[in-house]
């Protein structure tokens, strides 16, 4: 892994976990309070239309970032932006470009592992952290020169995989030796701590992120997310192209049969997500079709993200330290 600054402000979070980059859902003020927090804060480039819009947003975030360091001495949480990197994405140059003259601390990557992209980032010092699904698509990322991976496991919300957690961070671990996220129905800080106990260096958690606040959702969303279980969700590739989870009840709202869905096709992002932030009458994928993951049964209340953040602390340390006392009572000998 590259020399950065970066690594030092991640061995410094409050609690191991990065809020993912969830479409419509994550903005500035959702980012900004998951740093003040003490957890990495992240959003998809794609919800702003432009990269003038895009540009915009990581200034915002950058300076009150630094308002908050300069007004406590104390330095928030680094945060990131998801650059997916696919064929089909037209403004990935522009996305990127902007990161760079941002100097964007984390820079995570979907559908797509580029060594060019990675060198870029390294030459500002900043990280970059890939989604993969499978040992296949890791091992490219790891030839990428990424400087983590994000085991997308089954059960996660939006695109999501269906390899075991557990399966899936060992066999990563046997070959990589970068971060290792675990991404998949993580929902409270006990999730956190099990993850590390596995084998992770930090928890990615998203759905839980689209019940708060500061989170862009309609209000609509976040009391769906509250009052869904893990049977209300669906995962298929019908809806974007790639395989996703959805909620079912927001596929019935749009008039859609959860029991009937056609082929999508082949997947077009400028076309998929460029649909989602146009208005119109017709339902699409994200704006009104709602994704969750498999932990949203544990979603209870909509909370301010600090007032979350804390209650995760607290139950970090009390899962951790509830397991070392039960592992005294096992003989090593």
């Amino acid at each position: 892994m590259t020399a950065s600054p970066v690594h030092d402000q991640l061995a410094n979070l409050r609690l191991p976990l990065i809020s993912a980059p969830m479409f419509l859902s994550s903005g500035p003020d959702l980012v900004v309070a998951c740093c003040l927090s003490g957890i990495v804060g992240t959003f998809p480039a794609h919800n702003q239309r432009t990269a003038a819009g895009f540009e915009d947003w990581c200034i915002d975030i950058k300076s009150r970032l630094a308002a908050h360091a300069e007004a406590t001495g104390t330095e928030p949480a680094p945060y990131g932006v998801n650059l997916i990197v696919h064929k089909s994405n037209a403004k990935l140059e522009e996305e990127l470009e902007v990161c760079i003259r941002q100097e964007v601390p984390i820079i995570i990557t979907s559908l797509g592992a580029v060594r060019d992209l990675v060198d870029r980032v390294h030459t500002y010092g900043g990280l970059v952290f890939h989604d993969v699904i499978n040992i296949r698509h890791a091992k490219k990322a790891a030839e990428a020169g990424v400087d983590g991976l994000i085991a997308v496991s089954a059960g996660a919300g939006g695109h999501t995989g269906n390899i075991n957690p557990f399966g899936l961070v060992h066999e990563i671990k046997e070959f990589y030796k970068g971060y290792v996220i675990l991404s998949g129905s993580l929902s409270s800080g006990s999730d956190v701590a099990a993850a590390q106990v596995m084998g992770a260096d930090f928890g990615y958690m998203g759905t839980r992120f689209i019940a708060t606040q500061e989170a862009m959702s309609p209000d609509d969303y976040k009391d769906m997310v509250v009052t869904s279980q893990f049977v209300d969700i669906l995962a298929t590739p019908a809806v974007t192209g790639v395989n996703a989870n959805f909620i079912t009840t927001s596929l019935e709202q749009a008039g859609i049969d959860p029991n009937d869905l056609s082929s999508h096709g082949e997947l077009n992002i400028n076309d998929e997500l460029g649909e989602a932030l146009r208005e119109s009458n017709d339902s699409k994928p994200w704006r009104d079709i709602w994704s969750a993951g498999h932990g949203v049964g544990a979603v209870e209340d909509i909370p301010h993200v600090a007032d979350l953040v804390e209650r995760m602390i607290d139950d970090y340390h009390g899962a951790t330290l509830a397991q070392m006392e039960r592992a005294q009572s096992y003989k090593r000998s």
